[in-house]
Order: structure tokens, then C-alpha cells, then sequence
């Protein structure tokens, strides 16, 4: 009888915290999360290692297509902006910690993300691809193909969804860059990464000339996310139109080649 009752009173406290949490839209005491962030002055953006959106040059410092946008939205806030590497698979987590403010890092706007965040609109076309050795691309032009490979995948990414849903054998790993070293090295058959990020990292000329990539697995679209209810996500919506009625969207996409994949805003 104790045992039961102790249950209904912790069920009980918990009601009431996750009731208390749902009203909550910024990391404060604002309820606007757009002030929260302009009062603390700076924007926690969270990311991984994914050229060419997010990555670091010679000198450490973060550039990519995501990287610049992201800064030039900080400073029409008249914030600053901090990049911080993140586990992928924990991204919902450190959104609604406040460890981070936004996630912006080429991500898909699948059900999960949607569902846990507010997300703005779509502002790039992406697809996941089977990045193979170039010496056997040949033999992996379909899907039927793919069924005894083992594949290398990032953690809690559209590219671990797709293999999830075919059934075939993968293994986990931090980042979609982690992924191409495991092929690279032949620790697994194949990798399953973002299409924009192939493009940029592997073939002739690139620290993986020896890859190659053969078919999409699906197509789908970029977006950013805030915390649930975050009204920072409707101001994205309104920098990215912005941006692309005086151009400037356009020219940082063809600064990192990602042009043809840009969405009209």
C-alpha cells in the first residue's frame, strides 16, 4: 500500500511539473523567447562538425552556409552569437535545457524534430545518399543492392531513419563526418549522409577522393529549430525573406555551392 501511494504522489508530482513546463516559451523569465535572448545578448547556436554548413576553418572559427546566415541573423538581433558542438541525437535535450537556443545545423524537418520544436520554414533541398568506395560504385546503383552492406551512420539523423526503415545493418556514430572515416578506413561498407555534404566532402580533390556517392534514399528539407512556442522562429521566417529579396541568401549559397538547393523564400 505505501509502494502505490508513493507512485500516485510522485505521478502527481510530475503532472504538475510537466504542466508548468508547457507554458514555458523562453529559457527565462520572458515570455518571449526573442527577448531572453536579446536581454542576455548572445544566440547559443547548436551544431556539429558538416561541411558545408557548419565547420571550422584554419583558425578555428565556425563559417558555412548555416555559420554565416546564422551570424547575420544574430546581428539584426543586435546579438551575438555563440557556436556550440553538440551530440546530434541529443539535440531536443539541449534545446529545452537552454544549453542551446537554436538548432542549426542542416537539419531535416522530419516528424520528430517538428513535433519537438518550432521550426521555421524550409530553406534548403537536401536528400540522404550511399556514399560507397569509388572502386565499387558500380555494383550499388539500386536498392536492392544495398541488403548485405553494413552501414555507417550519424546518431539520431535522417541517414540512421533511412537504414532504420529498410532494415538493413548499421552502426551508429557522433557525426556524419565520423561516418565517411569509418568507409574510408573499412570499417563499414558504406555511410548513408546528407547529399549537400557529399557533394562538398568527398570525390576528386577532397580529403576523400576515394568515395563516392551512387543513389538518394529519399528527398527532404532544411530548417531551424527553437523551443516549442519560441516566437524566434517566425523572426527567422522573416530574415530568411528578407534576405532573399535583397540577395544576400543567394550570395552566401554560392559562396559554400549550395545555390541549387536554396528554396525561394
Amino acid at each position: 500500500m505505501k509502494r502505490r501511494v508513493l507512485s500516485a504522489f510522485l505521478c502527481t508530482v510530475l503532472a504538475v511539473s510537466m504542466l508548468a513546463g508547457c507554458g514555458s516559451t523562453s529559457g527565462g523569465d520572458s515570455e518571449s523567447d526573442m527577448e531572453y535572448v536579446k536581454d542576455k545578448g548572445t544566440l547559443i547556436v547548436g551544431i556539429t562538425n558538416f561541411e558545408p554548413m557548419d565547420y571550422q576553418d584554419e583558425n578555428g572559427e565556425w563559417i558555412g552556409f548555416d555559420a554565416d546566415m546564422a551570424r547575420a541573423f544574430g546581428e539584426s538581433l543586435g546579438v551575438d552569437v555563440e557556436f556550440v558542438e553538440i551530440d546530434w541525437d541529443n539535440k531536443i535535450m539541449e534545446l529545452d535545457s537552454n544549453t542551446i537556443d537554436c538548432v542549426w545545423n542542416g537539419m531535416t524537418l522530419t516528424e520528430d524534430v517538428t513535433s519537438a520544436m518550432e521550426c521555421t520554414d524550409a530553406y534548403l533541398q537536401n536528400a540522404q545518399v550511399v556514399v560507397v568506395p569509388g572502386d565499387v560504385a558500380d555494383q550499388y546503383q539500386d536498392e536492392e543492392s544495398l541488403a548485405d552492406l553494413t552501414f555507417a551512420v550519424e546518431a539520431g539523423s535522417a541517414g540512421e531513419d533511412e537504414v532504420e526503415a529498410r532494415d538493413l545493418a548499421f552502426n551508429s556514430v557522433t557525426a556524419q563526418a565520423d561516418a565517411l572515416m569509418e568507409v574510408e578506413a573499412g570499417t563499414s561498407d558504406a555511410a548513408v549522409i546528407d547529399l549537400l555534404m557529399a557533394a562538398a566532402m568527398i570525390g576528386e580533390g577532397t580529403s576523400y577522393s576515394d568515395l563516392t556517392y551512387t543513389i538518394s534514399l529519399n528527398s527532404e528539407e532544411y530548417g531551424v529549430g527553437f523551443r516549442k512556442g519560441s516566437d524566434l522562429a517566425e523572426e527567422l521566417n522573416k530574415f530568411f525573406t528578407e534576405s532573399y529579396e535583397d540577395g544576400s541568401i543567394q550570395k552566401c549559397a554560392e559562396t559554400y555551392g549550395v545555390q541549387a538547393a536554396l528554396i525561394e523564400q
